[in-house]
């Protein structure tokens, strides 16, 4: 199991799915372009010194991503737009779990690249989650019923 992160807006956001990971002993990858740079203060701040303890490899676009992916692995989207709740969705060891950007989510394009996309069920007065929040949601779920 991995995070995917799609092009992230705030740094703060970025490093609490860094420290969610290093809890999880979960490794990331960061599609580009970022609306902040890597080493960002901010990041750094939120990450605390979590993220020495897990791997982040980095992604030119979304084209070098897929073009580095092993046929085996699943992308798995969390979406607002999902069908299947994450609670009645069964996660694989190899799967990659991937949020999309803070400010736009993912492009409809990716939606249709993606193997499933999954949702954690909310209010119907509410518009999402924090991404950070949702990855740990999810990220959670997974880590439970793979047993980690």
């Amino acid at each position: 199991m991995k995070l995917v992160i799609f092009q992230p807006d705030i740094p703060q956001n970025t490093g609490a799915m860094v420290r969610t990971c290093a809890c999880f002993d979960t490794d990331i990858e960061i599609i580009h372009p970022c609306s902040f740079p890597l080493n960002d203060k901010l990041l750094k701040r939120s990450a605390m010194d979590y993220g020495s303890s897990i791997k982040i490899t980095e992604h030119d676009s979304w084209d070098t991503f897929k073009k580095s992916l092993n046929p085996k692995k699943r992308i798995i989207l969390l979406s607002t737009k999902g069908k299947i709740a994450h609670t009645d969705f069964t996660f694989q060891k190899n799967d990659l779990l991937m949020v999309g950007r803070e400010s736009a989510g993912v492009p409809t394009e990716i939606h249709e690249q993606v193997d499933e996309v999954v949702t954690i069920p909310i209010s119907k007065s509410s518009r999402s989650l924090n991404v950070s929040t949702a990855a740990a949601i999810a990220l959670s779920e997974a880590m439970r019923q793979l047993k980690k």
